[in-house]
């Protein structure tokens, strides 16, 4: 296998890949728990901790942390999704037992002093306050409320102005001490590293936490079709339509990339082609695609005038119907086959990509499919396989999310 696992007593797995042609570790602690898993008073607790957590521990301060990992010429961060947490570091080989005990004294001892709560609590508020301000960040969130409506992943992973101002301490360590342990966490590093010094390390720094597994709240996602509209007197529209998607275990997932990059995962992409490139009308626009464990959902994204709004969602639309209704050329699918494969080579080259897809695959239980592997279920879509999950996902009811210079009802035919 490309990947070697182990499990220690107390529950913490350790997965590694190695890569012997290199001199740095991607070294990621990733927890079991994000937004969708957040109550209440939690909202935005998942973040909310992926700040704190670099304040430190009675031993070890932010400064101190800050320093040390400065002082070896390590890149170390943190990023939470709607499903897990990872606290991260790039570093040299030799400086891994450094790397690491920061990050696990992090995890298992964070001090949650009061006043640093208080002064790193202003500091997400003005994340939001940055997120809001963009007016593209703020359809794209507007897009998951309404694709998501009603389900834990509809809940922004940041929280509200409300709730992170209305977050004790006590909350906080609360739910990290529900959703944070060794049973709900997975070490996972690519690059100079030998499998059986990770786990001799994990053991020493991450061996004596308890915790068990955690679980979360699946269920799957029917979104009503809805219009989420910010109205703002902004230079460009910023639009997102899309609708429900497959879920990350969904054998058809390799056909959905393919289409996904045929219709505007590229430069060569039909949408780029037909609104950027022929017409004129936008200098962003694109499709995606994302996954969890229970559902997902698809989407395109344009930013342009708001008097040709209506001009590219009918020209989305338009390609949308000639996918389903007469598929998808050989050369658009081999062209698709052969960018997405180089793509995934390149990203192979990179520890901290191979990290990433150790710890989220670890995590949410999905196969560790080799780059062959990978390549081989990408060959074998077919184009009738495109053309059956676009017919699938691509003819259901739609949702948008919106901002822009428009009133209630201006955009709702696109969606009804």
């Amino acid at each position: 296998m490309h990947y070697q696992l182990s499990e220690l007593p107390n529950g913490l797995r350790v997965i590694t890949e190695a890569m012997p042609s290199v001199r740095s570790i991607a070294l990621g602690l990733w927890i079991d728990t994000g937004t969708r898993d957040e109550f209440g008073s939690e909202a935005g607790a998942s973040h909310f901790l992926e700040h704190l957590l670099f304040k430190g521990s009675d031993r070890y301060s932010a400064r101190y942390i800050a320093e040390t990992f400065d002082s070896i010429g390590a890149e170390s961060n943190a990023f939470t999704s709607k499903d897990n947490t990872c606290f991260w570091g790039r570093l040299l080989d030799r400086d891994l037992p450094v790397g690491f005990d920061l990050l696990a004294e992090m995890l298992q001892l964070p001090a949650f002093r009061p006043n640093e709560i208080d002064s790193e609590r202003q500091v997400v508020i003005e994340e939001i306050n940055m997120n809001e301000d963009d007016p593209s960040d703020l359809a794209f969130e507007e897009f998951s409320k309404a694709v998501f409506a009603g389900h834990p992943l509809a809940s922004p992973v940041l929280g509200t102005r409300d709730s992170i101002r209305g977050m004790s301490r006590d909350d906080l360590a609360g739910y990290w001490g529900r959703r944070y342990g060794a049973g709900s966490t997975v070490v996972a590093m690519a690059g100079s590293i030998e499998h059986e010094l990770a786990v001799e390390m994990a053991s020493k720094l991450l061996g004596e936490w308890s915790g068990e597994a955690v679980d979360h709240r699946l269920e799957p996602s029917e979104p009503p079709p809805i219009v989420r509209l910010v109205p703002r007197e902004t230079e460009q529209a910023h639009l997102v339509i899309g609708g429900a998607g497959i879920d990350r275990y969904d054998e058809r997932r390799f056909a959905l990339d393919i289409l996904n990059h045929i219709l505007g995962g590229g430069m060569s992409s039909r949408l780029f082609l037909k609104i950027r490139e022929e017409r004129g009308l936008a200098y962003a626009v694109y499709s995606f695609r994302v996954a969890h464990a229970d559902t997902g959902a698809w989407g395109v994204y344009v930013g342009t005038t708001p008097d040709q709004a209506d001009i590219c969602l009918g020209l989305i639309e338009e390609e949308i119907a000639t996918i389903i209704d007469d598929g998808i050329t050989d050369e658009e699918l081999e062209r698709a086959k052969g960018s997405m494969r180089g793509g995934l080579a390149l990203s192979m080259e990179d520890p901290n990509s191979r990290m990433i897809r150790l710890g989220r695959d670890e995590l949410a239980g999905a196969p560790h499919l080799s780059i062959d592997d990978r390549l081989a279920r990408l060959e074998a879509v077919s184009p009738t396989e495109v053309q059956a999950i676009a017919r699938t996902l691509l003819k259901e009811g739609r949702v948008m999310g919106a901002v822009g210079p428009f009133k209630d009802g201006d955009l709702d035919r696109w969606v009804t």
